[in-house]
């Protein structure tokens, strides 16, 4: 009875069973920069009182990979500590050496996949400049460092292979994030059109921007918006108000889960989750059921 209702509560939430080992669960989380200023004073926001909140959220979804945008020291070894059952990449780099604690405009998007489920493969990462080898180099007008990591693994029982991408673009440049978005598409696009892909981040864009209009021209698909077709879209960013908030355009999601490949998308939801009424970010979350190669399995 237990297990009928937890997978009735799945459902009704938009989101498969995940204990079907042909199903991929991913979660995209902008978890928010800790330390700034700004921060203090606000119920909520500050990490040390939202830290345990945003990873029992986060944990809830029992995901099999989680993509994170915003992480920077104290939140990645809160994170690393408390998600030991997976392997995490992409913190350290040679653009953070000087320092040692804190942001300073340089966060990095940290992805974490299962252990047990997946065989670490290569990995990689590249800025999103005209110097895409120099860490931390800026171009187009971007009010800072953007940067992509990616991981390709391999699926220990089915022996699917695919490569996971994490981004988090420009916040203010239109185009920043227009050249951006080209030059994920053309990364991508060394890849086999047969090869799968998943790309998770913060777009700071709705679908109908060039940003996001970019990457569907280049043959993504949009998780989200294929499994809601005809539905009105709904805002991501909500700056710790929830449904409190009121957005200047209540359709513009900046937070996307994409594929490109043969990549069944099953469900996609948006995590509206909190806890005694703090959220876990600024940003809701993102979650979707994919089935990696689905005419093989």
């Amino acid at each position: 009875m237990v297990f009928a209702a937890l997978a009735a509560l799945l459902a009704a939430s938009g989101v498969c069973e995940a204990k079907d080992r042909t199903v991929h669960r991913v979660m995209t989380c902008n978890i928010r920069v800790t330390g700034l200023e700004a921060d203090e004073g606000h119920p909520g926001r500050p990490w040390n009182e939202r830290k345990d909140i945003c990873l029992d959220v986060i944990k809830s979804y029992d995901a099999d990979i989680i993509c994170m945008q915003e992480v920077v020291y104290d939140s990645d070894a809160f994170m690393e500590e408390n998600l030991k059952e997976y392997f995490a990449f992409g913190f350290p780099g040679p653009e953070m050496d000087p320092y040692t604690e804190g942001y300073h405009n340089i966060a990095k998007n940290v992805i974490f996949f299962r252990k047990s489920r997946y065989e670490f493969v290569s990995s990689g990462s590249y800025w999103l400049s005209e110097t895409p080898l120099i860490a931390g180099s800026c171009s187009w007008n971007t009010n800072r460092a953007r940067h992509c990591n990616w991981v390709r693994i391999r699926d220990r029982k089915t022996g699917a292979e695919f490569r996971v991408m994490n981004v988090h673009l420009d916040h203010k440049s239109e185009e920043a994030k227009r050249n951006q978005s080209m030059m994920i598409a053309a990364e991508a696009g060394q890849y086999l059109e047969d090869f799968p892909q998943i790309l998770c981040g913060d777009f700071n864009s709705g679908k109908t921007q060039p940003a996001v209009t970019t990457l569907v021209g280049a043959g993504w698909d949009d998780v989200y918006s294929g499994l809601h077709e005809g539905e009105a879209d709904q805002f991501t960013c909500h700056l710790f108000q929830g449904a409190e908030y009121k957005p200047k355009n209540p359709g513009k999601r900046i937070d996307f889960i994409f594929t490109k490949g043969p990549v069944e998308p099953l469900s996609s939801s948006i995590v509206k989750d909190s806890r005694d009424g703090i959220y876990p970010s600024d940003h809701y979350f993102l979650v979707a059921d994919l089935r990696i190669n689905p005419e093989n399995e």
